[in-house]
């Protein structure tokens, strides 16, 4: 019986509610999808893909990916991109697919300050097979049966597509970044329905933070000592998406090739809706090939439960390679001294 109540409140909240984006817990290891103004910003040609498993563990789970490719032009002081989201929620088997075109321009306020601005036009399309669905006309309590017709004037098959804009701005210099950016600018109607409007909310969203250098090491490569890096970052993620709010905290070190992290995420104030959600754990390696790894699991501290969800299980992996003539660039003067993952 819990079962069938949870699929018909299930049902409910997929066709009549607003809804939420997807969110990572390696947001910076997802830059594109963060911000826009991201596009670029690394000067180099990257190809970078996130997989999150969210909450595993229940009846029905929420997967979803990312994968973007991006590129820095010099001579016009600019980025462009391309990326493509799809998360799949599999109890209505909603799924959500998305392509869009990046752009950002930056603009140089110093010896090492910048100010870039991006923006994003997607095309969205969604889909939700509702066949396998029970909604309460179907149910016979005292028999303890299933009937066959629920009297719902639904197909089993919905598609919808529509158009979405997206807005942000980073500033940068070697020590710090901060950068704002806006989701779902014209709040597009994601509704199924003929005739029923629900907008898709506007994500605001705060993001920044500091990197402090501990020094470089050495590493023994049995034919010299090679340079190691050595740094710790603080950052933060603010995010805000009617109705609600959420805070990503968290530090990571880097000591040159492994990255080792730590994040909360929640609100920890007390306000009308409680938001303690997780702290993730992660781990990562970057090499010099430009090839960067990281996993991350988010350990769920909320009523839910990490027992009942198992969590969330993310992976994220990119490829950073100069594409060009090395001697347009100065490498280690420009690059974001942002997050690994």
């Amino acid at each position: 019986m819990k079962k069938l109540i949870f699929l018909i409140l299930f049902v409910t909240m997929a066709i009549e509610v607003k809804g939420q984006d997807v969110q990572f817990t390696q947001f910076y290891a997802a830059p594109v999808y963060l911000n826009p103004a991201f596009t670029g910003a690394s000067e180099l040609t990257r190809v970078g893909a996130n997989f999150r498993n969210q909450w595993p563990g229940l009846d029905h789970s929420f997967v979803s990916y990312s994968a973007y490719i991006d590129h820095y032009m010099f001579d016009i002081n600019s980025g462009v991109g391309l990326i493509f989201n799809a998360n799949r929620e599999s109890k209505s088997r909603l799924a959500t697919n998305e392509i869009g075109l990046t752009y950002s321009y930056r603009l140089q306020l110093g010896n090492d300050a910048f100010l870039r601005v991006g923006g994003q036009v997607s095309h969205i399309g969604r889909d939700a097979y509702f066949g396998d669905l029970i909604f309460g006309s179907q149910l016979d309590i005292n028999a303890g049966t299933i009937g066959t017709d629920s009297g719902e004037l639904l197909s089993e098959d919905y598609r919808h597509n529509f158009l979405n804009y997206n807005l942000g701005f980073l500033f940068n210099s070697e020590r710090v970044w901060f950068g704002v950016s806006g989701h779902n600018l014209t709040q597009p109607n994601i509704s199924f329905i003929d005739d029923n409007i629900s907008r898709l909310p506007i994500r605001l969203s705060a993001h920044g933070g500091i990197k402090v250098d501990l020094g470089e090491g050495y590493i023994n490569n049995f034919y010299s000592n090679a340079r190691q890096e050595r740094a710790a970052m603080f950052a933060f993620n603010y995010k805000h998406q009617a109705p609600f709010n959420q805070l990503d905290i968290g530090t990571q070190i880097f000591i040159q090739p492994l990255v080792l992290g730590v994040w909360y995420r929640g609100f920890p104030v007390k306000y009308a809706m409680p938001n303690n959600e997780s702290i993730a754990a992660l781990i990562g390696i970057t090499l010099e090939s430009g090839l960067d790894i990281g996993y991350s699991y988010d350990f769920t501290i909320s009523k839910l439960g990490n027992l009942q969800s198992a969590g969330a299980h993310e992976i994220s992996i990119r490829y950073s390679f100069l594409y060009g003539d090395p001697n347009q660039r100065n490498r280690r003067s420009t690059i974001i001294p942002c997050f690994r993952f």
